[in-house]
């Protein structure tokens, strides 16, 4: 391979504990990313301390390591001076980063910090070059891309923007999109965009086929995908111009942060140097080892529905490297399988002491685990070896083909203590040192690292030497002891009086040398001057300002969300006998699974003198216009969009009806709401995480006249690249050759705690995984009305006939006056299958996750 004229994108690693920190600089970081205490996305992690964060800053600006913080939740409406106040401790901390979700509070920080940078959380599920540019006024610096793009996907977006890009490229993957999974929420009030996420992609869950339940052969871990590692994707990502490679796992150990660190630091400079990554298998080994539900390309080379969810197990494993072909009385022979031959391993990796695990069915046909330390090794061929155990594990015959998975490496948590701890391994930092030593003036030395250079002279000058004088030798030798130091010494640079030799005395050269580095250490950990920010009541009021100042009673609407044109046509059908009334619906919104049926649909209301909406799609990725064009061709009086690449298409085609922004903009407080509507949004679709009493606070402090709630729904959960109905219903890795069983089945999942969820695909075949049990604001939706609140919807999943019409006409009749909250409720309630709840608008206390505790 020719070497690589390629930037070096910074490798970015997790950091859940000090510990972790420590493991990341002293691996191969180029920065770190860790949370803000109270508010980010990893609630279950350790919540670092205003002073604990400060330190850990400290240490990694002094190694020359950035520090990126992670701020990437939803800020409800009554938390902004919570945020304010928070932003205060930190701010003068001098991070290098924030990574935030909520577009209010980068409008925030940018009010209290305009030079701050700020980098777009995966969670604002940006997919595409348009989001990229319609939010370019937020002066957001870089962009973490949804894991779900692929490299060509990645390439495109790169080579339509000027921002940073950063992609993810190891640890776990989240079924749904980021800042698009609603399933925690959904079933045990826990909101993901809020760090509670309860992690409901790992679950196991029965599949309902047209009613029946489907046996797969021990499969039940439907939409829990392989873990991520893109260690062979390296080059592919360093030519598309990633700017940042994202290790996930804030809930990880140092041993992960460490193995990942250097495997990728070490891939990474292979490709610069265009060169092949030695042994890349034992790199994913070490990786493995440390945490691995498998691993998986993800989707860096497109969707395959066949291997991303493995289905038999959702937790650490480790490495997986062959099945047993023998086994014997205290031992069993592996073979190795074919897959990790091809990439290099050979039978002489596992030590005594190391740990296994091995898979097998047992008499009933079910899988067990179980494992062990090994005691003994014996290489009995390149491909297969014998291991023993401790006589308390029983061999038995079941174990026969079982597979086996490498899951501890005795030495590896010692070794990465070392790598801390060892003055030989740990980072240091190269400075360079220049001397000048003249008769009758002090010596004089300047130590420079690249960013900062500090220069002393000695308290004494320099006298004739009586005999030997000093040399650039012994100069050198003094001003390079540095191991206690963050800093090593590289070049050196030394002028000396020729004429005559000099004397100094060595403990002043010594305390030169000590001042020196104790100064340059200062500069580095002070890391440029503080920002200027101004009080807290001045940013308050700034924040009241961006307030409407008034909100009075509006006559509430309702729109009425159709999932196909089966269900247009029954309400066509129920508006001609006179079953409803149109007057009372402001718009009908088409949210179809198949695009085609968009135009009859349009026709049918049209005829009926109706005003009508399309949703786009959720997600939008480059090569992905089609649809969106498809709506600009209809022209429909209004667009439901559901991504900002969506508006910012629309917005540059000259779309001249109505935008409407849906829930998955995630809209949680004013700052937010008033910087969509003012960049062109007819109106929005308040986001699903905030109870009724969040509700009612944006109410009162937006435009409530331009705000919609859901008022009655099927939650969505996941929404997914991951399709399930190719993963099970056919042997097919994409649409090209699943043969679209979702055209021909209904599918629903039982999760382990018996509640049932419809899969739905849409365009792209993407699937939306909803709750089987409808929500209901009902209750709440008297009171938004007197606090001004414009519209209410109503979103119909599978209903039809009766069912359907009685639903939509007893919401009309609630919202106009003629039947009672009882009332209702009732009449939905008998015509569900799983029941009618409140769910999130009932849920006044935040679920808090217990912390991890530090040991």
């Amino acid at each position: 391979m020719e070497k690589q004229n390629l930037k070096r994108p910074e490798l970015l690693l997790p950091v859940g504990t000090k510990d972790m920190a420590l493991a990341a600089i002293h691996n191969g970081a180029d920065a770190i990313f860790m949370g803000v205490p109270g508010f980010n996305a990893r609630g279950r992690s350790y919540d670092f301390q205003i002073e604990e964060v400060k330190e850990i800053i400290d240490t990694c600006h002094l190694h020359g390591v950035k520090v990126n913080l992670a701020f990437n939740i939803l800020i409800f409406q009554n938390e902004l001076q919570a945020a304010v106040e928070v932003l205060e401790k930190i701010l003068p901390l001098k991070p290098d980063a924030f990574i935030v979700q909520d577009l209010g509070l980068v409008r925030l920080i940018r009010q209290m910090a305009p030079n701050q940078r700020v980098h777009a959380s995966t969670q604002m599920s940006v997919t595409n070059a348009e989001a990229i540019q319609w939010l370019d006024d937020l002066g957001i610096q870089r962009f973490v891309l949804a894991r779900e793009n692929s490299l060509s996907e990645i390439q495109a977006i790169k080579q339509n923007t000027n921002k940073e890009i950063e992609v993810f490229v190891h640890g776990a993957l989240c079924v749904s999109y980021s800042g698009q999974c609603f399933t925690s929420e959904g079933i045990g009030g826990r909101s993901a965009n809020r760090g509670q996420c309860a992690q409901s992609c790992r679950f196991s869950y029965e599949m309902y086929v047209d009613g029946e339940k489907r046996d797969l052969q021990g499969r039940s871990f439907l939409v829990s995908p392989q873990d991520l590692c893109g260690i062979n994707e390296v080059p592919q990502l360093l030519a598309a111009g990633v700017d940042c490679f994202k290790v996930e796992g804030r809930l990880k150990t140092p041993e992960y942060v460490a193995t990942a660190a250097r495997s990728f630091d070490e891939a990474i400079s292979a490709a610069q140097a265009g060169e092949t990554l030695a042994q890349p298998i034992l790199k994913k080994k070490q990786m493995a080892t440390a945490f691995s539900r498998g691993f998986y390309s993800g989707w860096f080379h497109g969707v395959n529905h066949q291997e991303l969810v493995e289905g038999t197990f959702s937790a650490h494993r480790g490495f997986e490297f062959g099945k047993i072909s023998r086994i014997n009385a205290h031992s069993f022979e592996v073979d190795l399988n074919d897959a990790t031959i091809l990439q290099g391993l050979k039978a002489d990796f596992i030590k005594p002491g190391d740990g296994i695990l091995w898979v097998y069915k047992d008499r009933q046909g079910q899988s067990q685990e179980k494992g062990g330390f090994v005691f003994a090794v014996k290489t009995l061929s390149p491909r297969r070896f014998e291991l023993e155990f401790s006589r308390d594990i029983a061999m038995d015959g079941l174990f026969q083909g079982a597979r086996v998975f490498y899951n501890h490496d005795k030495d590896l948590k010692k070794d990465v203590a070392l790598s801390v701890e060892d003055k030989q391994r740990k980072k240091r930092l190269p400075v360079a040192i220049q001397a000048k030593a003249f008769l009758g003036q002090p010596l004089t030395v300047t130590y420079t690292d690249g960013t900062y250079s500090v220069t002393a002279s000695s308290e004494s000058v320099c006298e004739a030497a009586k005999t030997k004088g000093l040399s650039a030798e012994s100069l050198q030798e003094e001003l390079f002891a540095l191991m206690g130091s963050p800093f090593r010494g590289e070049k050196f640079a030394c002028e000396i009086d020729p004429t005559t030799p000099l004397f100094l005395p060595h403990r002043q050269i010594k305390e030169l040398r000590q001042q020196l580095i104790k100064e340059l250490t200062d500069l580095r950990i002070q890391n440029g001057a503080a920002p200027a920010i101004p009080p807290k009541d001045l940013v308050m009021d700034w924040v009241s300002r961006q307030k409407t100042s008034q909100n009075s009673p509006q006559s509430l609407k309702l729109n009425l969300l159709l999932r196909d044109k089966g269900q247009v046509e029954d309400v066509v059908q129920a508006i001609t006998t006179g079953d409803i009334l149109p007057e009372r619906i402001n718009l009908f919104i088409l949210d179809f699974e198949f695009g085609l049926d968009f135009e009859p649909s349009l026709n049918l209301l049209k005829a009926q003198g109706l005003k009508v909406g399309i949703a786009t799609t959720r997600i939008l990725k480059p090569n992905e216009h089609r649809n969106v064009k498809h709506l600009l061709r209809l022209n429909p009086d209004a667009i439901l969009a559901r991504n900002l690449g969506a508006v910012q298409y629309l917005q540059a085609n000259r779309y001249q009806g109505q935008i409407l922004g849906d829930f998955s903009l995630n809209v949680a407080n004013h700052l937010t709401a008033q910087y969509l509507l003012d960049k062109g949004l007819t109106s929005i679709c308040l986001g699903y995480d905030l109870n009724h009493l969040q509700v009612s606070d944006l109410l009162q402090a937006g435009q409530a006249a331009r705000f919609e709630v859901t008022a009655y729904q099927y939650m969505p959960s996941f929404h997914m690249e991951h399709c399930v109905f190719a993963a099970f219903l056919s042997k097919g890795s994409s649409f090209k050759d699943c043969g679209k069983p979702c055209e021909r089945h209904e599918v629903k999942l039982k999760d382990q705690f018996g509640n049932w969820h419809q899969i739905k695909p849409d365009q792209e075949c993407r699937n939306t995984m909803y709750n089987g049990t409808s929500q209901s604001a009902a209750r709440y939706v008297k009171d938004w009305e007197s606090l001004g609140l414009g519209f209410i919807r109503y979103e119909a999943l599978k209903e039809r006939g009766a069912e359907l019409i009685t639903k939509i006409q007893a919401h009309l009749e609630y919202i106009s006056g003629t039947r009672n909250l009882d009332s209702l409720i009732k009449e939905l309630g008998n015509v569900e299958s799983y029941g009618l709840s409140e769910n999130h608008f009932q849920r006044e206390k935040e679920y808090q996750s217990r912390k991890k505790d530090l040991v």
